[in-house]
């Protein structure tokens, strides 16, 4: 069975599958993006000394505003949606912030100040859109690629265990089973084509699963221990409060995580062969900035897109942005149901680690092949991807680096995306100027990774 192709005057952005396909694939992007979705209110959480019970309000309330969100990026309205397949999910770039505005003011203040943000992000999405011209492919090609590398942190800890603190973690048996999970699912994903072949990530994490659980190391007894159904009410925690101070640190980390929607819509404009324009770009903060809002109000924070899920479609094909908002309905039902969201979660950890090795790679691939089309000869290219691409990893690649900052500037130094753009924009300026054969693309036509469905099938 194949994916249903669109007729020539629709692009495979706005492609309706048929509904077994729109499931499967909407489901595999859930299954990438769980562990990340919940980590933020589970931090949040602890350090805020919540209880049981208002931790689990705020994994349910999230899981629901995040299909909330995803919703409104994928299928859009007026001037809201980028109306591409992004997956949208709780920001981590707020996480620091907002426990900072927690420890200070109180909860109604981060509810507040994520209010005050989300409202402030629509209000200048088209002056900062209009960065855009300053993104030639030198800085998007070294933009994505580092958005590539940064994720194999994420897809390390996973494989080693979840948790580093843990005493098992990076021992054999997690790292066996995320080992046979990548084998899994690359034996799926070269031996069949078609429906099969894109869904390889979602076989391999159910063979993985299968695996763990036939050898003790992950079971599905809290299925049965949450509510079938739940249901967070808005300003469950109080109503909101509103500071100065809260307000602009969080519009400071509103600002850097438009820096990474821009990055993200730049990867998945590439991806999907329909580049990212002026338009899109401001539609896609005014997204973000309206599932703010609704996350404040909904006891939820700041949303941006997830770039795990950037790997899955270069892997797959997929380009449905229909088949991310499938995604975005699957969280809604797992925040009003919890039973659904708890059998997700028993997916271990390594088996999710082993998956994004190969997913988080295809998106640096993507970079890569953006890079493929600038011009170095005769140009200061090389310079620029050298050093913005460095710059950017020093973040994830050693932590400690920034530890003596505080406060924004440090907020902003733990941001290899940030970081990678705003070297590559300026040393592109510097270097090349504005000439437009400085960075001149070596093929008209934007290249997707070769792993697309329609070469595949």
């Amino acid at each position: 069975m194949q994916p249903s192709q669109p007729s020539s005057s629709t692009s495979p952005v706005d492609a309706i599958l048929p509904a077994q396909q729109m499931v499967s694939y909407g489901l595999q992007h859930v299954l990438v993006l769980y562990a990340g979705a919940v980590a933020v209110p589970l931090i949040l959480g602890a350090a805020m000394g919540l209880t049981s019970a208002q931790v689990v309000l705020l994994i349910n309330a999230n899981l629901l505003t995040s299909g909330v969100a995803t919703l409104i990026q994928t299928i859009g309205f007026w001037k809201f949606g980028a109306r591409l397949p992004l997956v949208q999910a709780c920001s981590f770039i707020a996480l620091a912030p907002m426990i900072m505005i927690g420890k200070e003011y109180g909860l109604p203040y981060v509810f507040g100040s994520v209010i005050a943000a989300g409202a402030i992000t629509i209000a200048i999405a088209p002056i900062i859109s209009g960065m855009l011209r300053f993104f030639p492919p030198v800085v998007i090609g070294s933009l994505i690629t580092v958005i590539g590398i940064s994720l194999m942190p994420a897809a390390a800890i996973w494989l080693g265990g979840g948790n580093p603190g843990a005493p098992d973690f990076g021992s054999t048996p997690n790292l066996l089973l995320g080992l046979v999970t990548i084998a899994v699912t690359l034996f799926i994903y070269a031996r069949f084509k078609g429906f099969v072949g894109n869904v390889a990530v979602l076989l391999g994490l159910i063979v993985g699963t299968l695996i763990a659980a036939a050898f003790g190391y992950t079971n599905f007894s809290q299925v049965t221990e949450v509510a079938w159904f739940d249901l967070s009410p808005p300003f469950a925690f109080g109503m909101p409060a509103f500071g100065a101070m809260p307000i602009l640190i969080m519009t400071l980390a509103m600002m850097i995580i438009m820096a990474e929607t821009t990055g993200n819509c730049l990867a998945i404009g590439q991806i999907v062969g329909k580049p990212t324009t002026q338009l899109t770009l401001a539609n896609a903060f005014r997204a973000d900035g309206l599932s703010t809002i609704f996350g404040g109000i909904f006891n939820s924070f700041p949303y941006n897109a997830f770039t795990q899920n950037t790997g899955l479609i270069a892997l797959s094909g997929i380009k449905s942005r229909y088949v991310v908002a499938t995604a975005g309905a699957i969280m809604i039902l797992m925040g009003l149901f919890p039973k659904l969201g708890a059998l997700i979660a028993s997916v271990p950890r390594p088996v999710l680690g082993g998956c994004a090795i190969v997913m988080f790679g295809m998106t640096t691939v993507a970079g890569i092949q953006e890079l493929s089309r600038v011009k170095f000869e005769g140009t200061k290219n090389a310079i620029v991807v050298a050093v913005a691409v460095s710059v950017g990893v020093l973040p994830m690649s050693f932590p400690a680096l920034f530890a003596q900052f505080s406060g924004p500037l440090k907020l902003i130094l733990e941001s290899g995306i940030f970081l990678a753009a705003f070297t590559a924009v300026i040393l592109n300026l510097l270097l090349n100027g504005t000439r437009s054969e400085a960075s001149a693309e070596t093929s008209p036509e934007p290249t997707t990774p070769a792993t697309s469905a329609e070469q595949r099938a």
